[in-house]
């Protein structure tokens, strides 16, 4: 027992150092490796720093989306504006009229000095009016600067350059910060003789109202949705956290990142401004973070729930194995037996040494029960083979049970007095007829009465009952033998087990019968149960329903 034990204990000790070394280690390293990796990452603050990065590159595509259409607006303008004629005033009223987005505009010629004009249709508008004078006293600085202006803008042109600058134009309105773009450049109309400067001043209500929200609007339509948070922009003056104008995902709050226009821009003192609705960087760092965990989490669990099932099922086949084994030790034995006694009496008869003329007569009787006995123990085989590769079929025919019950107990009946039990039967009278197949349900009974005789020892009974009940016809096994472990009557019934108890280890057998019985049993449409306390006795009870056989 002891080698057994040892030898069944290395098998196990393989099994589980295979599974950690093909399995287990090397899913256990990604798993503390990924865990690791995402502790670095939570301690840089790895997500954080890749949202961001993400933002600054949308924020940098925005300004240069930003500059281009601004220098596309300019030059589109540029381009259709006319050079003054006299009087100028009149031509810069007409400008302004076409172009209702330009507040104030201004013409320099070194020649005939500076012209200023606002848009007529405002000038009622106080605040306005105040802006535009505001507006001619500040850029009197052109009449000093702009002969140099000139000159820059011209060779700007001849290296294929764009000759006009955006101002900043910051002011107060309402008591709020207020920003205006004043746009200078040459006028293409007039030509490099005239040598005339022009300047427009892109109104605020333009650029906050329809120029800002409709690039803003349009980057993020391009950048597509990021997952269930969309980002939202926002636009404000350096000094002015105010927004002065968003996309339409914005929804308050503060940027989480941002970006000031580069000098030489077309919004010089802007800055752009970009976060995620409903959230923030960190918060969707840590959501990441902990999906990432409970991943590995649930991997983890899954991993070691398949190494247990993988040893499970490995522990039950090498159990399999060794109940194989076992099996055909014992049904070696159980045919060996036989086949010795057999051969005994019938040598004994053939050489003509009894003297005892009745003798004669119990040797051929033992030979017919060691024959009978050797052939059940052979159609369990058979059937239980036939069963394995689903081959096994029953041949159903309308059978008084109860007289199938007496005739199998009756053929029985000298082994179970031989062997010292008493013996006792009770078969109702109006037990109907069962449709059932007949060697099949005599075999299952031989099977439990010969179960009781085998695994009983001091306290000999074997009783047999057969009656109907709730919708069913009931047939019961009942001795006083060993019993068996609560914990051990759900397993009885699998092929090639055997309850851990020393008579049973002692008694040979082939751990086929109860699962013969429950396969029989079941294919009748009907179910078997054992009811049992150690050392007081079992009930096994066949039930086989009445209506689904009739």
């Amino acid at each position: 027992m002891n080698g057994k034990k040892r030898r069944r204990w290395s098998e196990r000790t393989r099994m589980l150092l295979t599974l950690q070394l093909a399995v287990v280690l090397p899913a256990a390293a990604l798993i503390v490796a990924s865990i690791l990796n995402l502790r670095d990452i939570q301690r840089g603050r790895g997500v954080e720093a890749t949202i961001q990065r993400d933002f600054m590159h949308v924020l940098k595509i925005t300004e240069k989306t930003f500059n281009e259409r601004a220098f596309k607006t300019v030059a589109k303008m540029r381009e259709k504006i006319p050079c003054p004629a006299e009087p100028v005033s009149a031509t810069m009223d007409a400008l302004l009229e076409k172009y209702p987005m330009v507040a104030h505009a201004f013409y320099y010629c070194p020649a005939s000095g500076l012209v200023v004009r606002s848009q007529p249709r405002r000038m009622g508008d106080i605040e306005f009016r105040h802006a535009a004078e505001r507006f001619a006293s500040d850029i009197r600085w052109v009449k000093t600067e702009g002969k140099g202006m000139l000159e820059k803008f011209f060779k700007m042109e001849q290296e294929g350059g764009d000759p006009f600058y955006f101002y900043n134009m910051i002011s107060k309105r309402e008591g709020r910060l207020n920003y205006e773009s004043l746009v200078v450049s040459t006028l293409p109309a007039c030509g490099k003789e005239q040598g005339v400067l022009a300047g427009v001043v892109l109104d605020s209500d333009f650029l906050k109202e329809a120029f800002f929200p409709a690039v803003l609007d349009s980057i993020l339509e391009k950048q597509g949705e990021q997952g269930s948070n969309p980002a939202g922009m926002m636009i404000h003056i350096k000094k002015d956290s105010t927004p002065l104008a968003t996309s339409a995902d914005w929804d308050g709050g503060e940027p989480e990142v941002e970006k000031a226009f580069e000098p030489g821009s077309a919004f010089p003192g802007l800055v752009l401004g970009i976060k995620f609705r409903g959230t923030t960087i960190e918060a969707m760092s840590n959501r990441f973070l902990l999906n990432s965990f409970l991943i590995i989490g649930g991997l983890s669990i899954f991993l070691a729930f398949g190494v247990w099932l993988t040893y499970r099922n490995v522990s039950r086949e090498m159990a399999l194995a060794r109940l194989k084994a076992d099996f055909v030790a014992n049904v070696s034995h159980e045919l060996r037996t036989p086949l010795a006694l057999i051969r005994l009496y019938a040598e004994t008869l053939e050489m003509g040494r009894l003297t005892n003329p009745d003798k004669p007569q119990e040797y051929y009787r033992i030979i017919r029960e060691e024959s009978e006995r050797l052939s059940a123990l052979i159609n369990n085989i058979l059937d239980f083979s036939r069963i394995e590769a689903g081959r096994k079929e029953y041949d159903f025919h309308e059978t008084n049970l109860a007289e199938l019950v007496r005739s199998t107990l009756e053929a029985y009946r000298y082994q179970i007095e031989q062997n010292g039990f008493a013996f006792e039967s009770r078969i109702a009278d109006d037990v109907p007829p069962v449709r059932v197949d007949r060697e099949a349900i005599a075999r299952s009974l031989l099977n439990l009465v010969n179960n009781a005789v085998k695994y009983s020892s001091n306290d000999k009974f074997l009783g047999v009952n057969l009656y109907r009940a709730n919708g069913s016809v009931k047939l019961e096994v009942v001795d006083h033998g060993i019993g068996i472990p609560s914990a051990e009557q759900n397993k009885i019934f699998e092929k090639f087990y055997r309850v851990g108890d020393p008579l049973v280890h002692n008694t040979k057998g082939s751990g086929l019968g109860l699962s013969l019985v429950r396969h029989i049993v079941q294919a009748h449409g009907g179910n078997v149960s054992v009811e049992s306390t150690p050392g007081k006795g079992s009930k096994f009870t066949i039930a086989l329903p009445i209506a689904a056989s009739a």
